[in-house]
């Protein structure tokens, strides 16, 4: 089975969609559950721990260019950490991601500099994730969805313009790095189809392994 990675800029559903796939896999809310043997790990959001235990605040992404890239370095470890743990041999045999490596790299582009940005792509353990990642699948959530609320945690776009600005700089950063990925838009503000959207991709992914 390929891993999944739903990745994208911030309060775009991401979290809300792995929750609800979960739901599904379990045979909640949106069916019978899934006729795989085992289900995939679900690796969590690991940006608000790293928040909370590394004593930072989203205020220091956007007014500390010094601690917007630690943060984002410890980040990354953190993500790599998580999905080097979910490969254990006793583990399950996939696993699906709330963010990715990339993500922390887009915002050290966008709030720190393309020269910090290029020196995490240039880490060891970004390399290791981006092997990962181009035998992934990886979705991106569109921004401009009308759920935008502010939780107290994260970062939140001043406006839509910044808020598209993330967004551009995934796919700029997925494409050059030439890594694939399926975008689930805007305009499908359903969750069940949403859930049927990516679902459809992961079986016709295992299909081809067939």
């Amino acid at each position: 089975m390929k891993n999944i990675y739903i990745i994208g800029a911030q309060s775009t559903g991401k979290t809300t969609l792995i929750n609800a796939l979960e739901d599904y896999w379990k045979g909640g809310a949106y069916g019978n559950g899934s006729t795989w043997p085992q289900h995939p790990l679900i690796i969590r959001e690991v940006a608000r721990t790293v928040l909370t235990e590394k004593n930072f605040s989203r205020e220091d992404i956007a007014t500390s260019p010094t601690r917007a890239l630690q943060l984002q370095q410890h980040i990354l470890a953190a993500q790599y950490k998580a999905e080097t743990m979910a490969c254990a041999p006793n583990a399950s045999p996939w696993y699906i991601c709330d963010r990715s490596g990339l993500d922390p790299i887009v915002y050290a582009t966008c709030f720190v500099g393309a020269e910090a940005a290029a020196d995490m792509l240039n880490s060891k353990i970004w390399l290791e994730l981006e092997i990962r990642m181009k035998e992934g699948i990886v979705i991106l959530c569109e921004a401009g969805c009308h759920w935008l609320t502010d939780d107290g945690v994260r970062l939140m776009p001043k406006n839509v313009e910044e808020w598209t600005r993330m967004e551009t700089a995934f796919r700029d950063l997925l494409a050059a790095r030439g890594i694939g990925f399926s975008t689930v838009s805007r305009d499908m503000t359903d969750l069940k189809l949403r859930v049927g959207y990516v679902q459809k991709l992961i079986e016709d992914a295992f299909e081809q392994t067939l």
